[in-house]
């Protein structure tokens, strides 16, 4: 099969696989991710093809839906494109995508690095700022019964790994735990002039909801 079939196949199949998903990871939140990866993807020399492979199928199967199981994802992947006749490079490469995109707290170091992982985590993490990151993030805490806010509560800013993953703080402690700080962790010169603007939303946000919190 040629590229651009395995790319339909593949849109296809993450709409498939992603039905019913919670709204903030379902195959929309992938179409976005998708498209940014393309648009960061025209200032960088980067294969193209991997781009949009990674892209498609980074949350194919996120942990956080599957007990924590970071595997999941990656084998699912796998599967799939190895029943595309995807080249076993491709596939590897894909794989280290999935497993490296993640925020994971901050202070997981990334076993992997290309430009494509830079392109597609820029991508994923543009995402979870701006109008649609303040979205997905108050959508998820909602999917999860957490409380929107909570001043006895202060965010932690130096969690592990693992208490990143098992937080039950409250939606506005992800804010200031990771939305706020992905401006200045992006990869790329395009994915950062793209952040920028997003960020300052977010701030703008928050500034009014305090505002509204105290009855102002």
């Amino acid at each position: 099969m040629d590229k651009k079939t395995i790319i339909e196949n593949t849109i296809q199949f993450v709409k498939d696989t992603l039905k019913g998903a919670e709204g903030g990871h379902d195959f929309f939140h992938i179409e976005r991710v998708y498209k940014n990866s393309l648009t960061i993807a025209k200032t960088e020399n980067v294969d193209e093809f991997v781009v949009a492979l990674g892209a498609l199928l980074h949350d194919i199967a996120d942990s956080k839906f599957h007990g924590g199981d970071e595997n999941v994802g990656p084998k699912k992947a796998r599967v799939f494109l190895e029943g595309q006749k995807v080249e076993e490079p491709v596939i590897v490469h894909v794989e280290n995508i999935i497993k490296n995109i993640s925020f994971k707290g901050g202070n997981f170091n990334q076993q992997f690095n290309s430009i494509e992982l830079d392109v597609v985590q820029d991508a994923d993490r543009l995402d979870a700022l701006g109008a649609i990151g303040i979205a997905r993030c108050f959508n998820y805490g909602g999917f999860k019964n957490r409380e929107l806010y909570n001043p006895e509560i202060p965010p932690n800013l130096n969690m592990t790994k693992e208490e990143y993953k098992k937080s039950k703080a409250p939606t506005i402690n992800h804010f200031y735990e990771k939305l706020l700080l992905l401006k200045d962790r992006m990869n790329t010169k395009t994915g950062e002039v793209m952040a920028i603007k997003r960020h300052c939303f977010m701030e703008e946000f928050l500034n009014q909801f305090y505002i509204e919190w105290k009855g102002e």
